[in-house]
């Protein structure tokens, strides 16, 4: 690991004006910025501690929604009685996110920031080539072991997966990212790679994450997270599914639905052609599992990452139906 300066920031302004430079990180939780740095994929020349800045943990819960402060740790926001009544979904993405100890540690906005778990990005002396963390030097996962990459949201420079899980939560109940500069709706946040990897939010130099807000919804509260992976503890999904439901009052028909994914593509993935294709029609299992095909329109895969495609509906479809009462 590098050698790094440390400091604390005194305010926000102070850690947005140091961030502006080169080689300055933020650190609040620690527990991505220390993985980076132990592997060499972060080399930074300064460390600047945020977690002593006041106001940044609240976690609030109205009729109207919940405010997720940016230093609010995962097992504060997961172990919410607010969060759990009605976003019942972000709880559970937190609950089986990492292990107890790493999220009695890492804060809201860290793990919306983690970067990929894609090993040829994690090892840069094995592996030089990888355009997120060199532009222009290739991508080793192309033609290598791919089962944990991504099959939506590739180019031909990136397959990376998005690793996280509160993420995929979050985007399926349309939130809203506020920073020092503005409000950035989630679904805009992370950035595909196409032709620029190294580039994956809408970030700029200088502007910090303050909170997460998170409107109130009838397919908010009747919501679940449903995650298949190869042990059922810290690990990373192979294929997940945030999904929220309202029916009409004939308990029947569906009034509203929500669908995100996580562990299968290259962003927070947003099903929106499964939800157009089942608004309005009557809950039953052919029809669902139908509609589910269509979260995996236009995915291509990379050898051994094949299976996902067929995982991926199967995942949608047992998530709709558990929430249906149909499972």
């Amino acid at each position: 690991m590098k050698n790094f300066e440390f400091s604390r920031a005194t305010s926000l302004s102070d850690a947005s004006l140091r961030t502006q430079e080169a080689g300055v990180l933020l650190m609040a939780g620690g527990t991505s910025l220390v993985d980076l740095a132990k592997c060499g994929v972060t080399e930074p020349d300064m460390v600047v501690d945020i977690t002593r800045l006041g106001g940044l943990d609240q976690i609030e819960v109205s009729e109207r929604g919940a405010t997720l402060g940016a230093l609010s740790r995962m097992a504060a926001v997961a172990d919410h009685a607010g969060i759990k009544a009605e976003f019942p979904a972000i709880a559970q993405s937190l609950s089986l996110a990492a292990s107890q100890q790493l999220r009695n540690m890492a804060t809201i906005a860290g793990n919306l920031m983690q970067r990929t778990r894609c090993a040829y990005f994690r090892d840069p002396g094995a592996f030089p080539a990888c355009n997120k963390r060199q532009p222009g030097s290739g991508c080793s996962a192309l033609g290598g072991v791919t089962r944990n990459h991504a099959v939506l949201g590739t180019s031909r420079e990136c397959i990376a997966s998005y690793p996280g899980d509160l993420a995929v939560a979050l985007l399926a109940f349309d939130a809203t990212i506020e920073t020092t500069d503005r409000r950035i709706p989630i679904g805009e946040f992370f950035l595909e790679p196409g032709e620029t990897p190294h580039l994956e939010t809408l970030l700029r130099p200088g502007e910090i994450i303050t909170a997460i807000v998170v409107p109130a919804s009838a397919a908010a509260h009747r919501s679940t997270y449903l995650k298949v992976r190869d042990r059922q503890s810290y690990e990373f999904a192979a294929a997940s599914a945030a999904v929220g439901l309202q029916l009409e009052d004939d308990g029947r028909t569906i009034r509203d639905l929500r669908v995100a994914l996580g562990g299968v593509a290259t962003v927070p993935w947003r099903a929106s052609r499964v939800e157009q294709a089942l608004i309005g029609q009557v809950l039953d299992e052919g029809t669902v599992r139908q509609a589910s095909l269509l979260a995996v329109e236009g995915a291509v895969a990379h050898g051994d990452n094949h299976y996902k495609i067929d995982l991926v509906p199967r995942v949608v479809t047992r998530a709709i139906l558990t929430l249906g009462g149909l499972a």
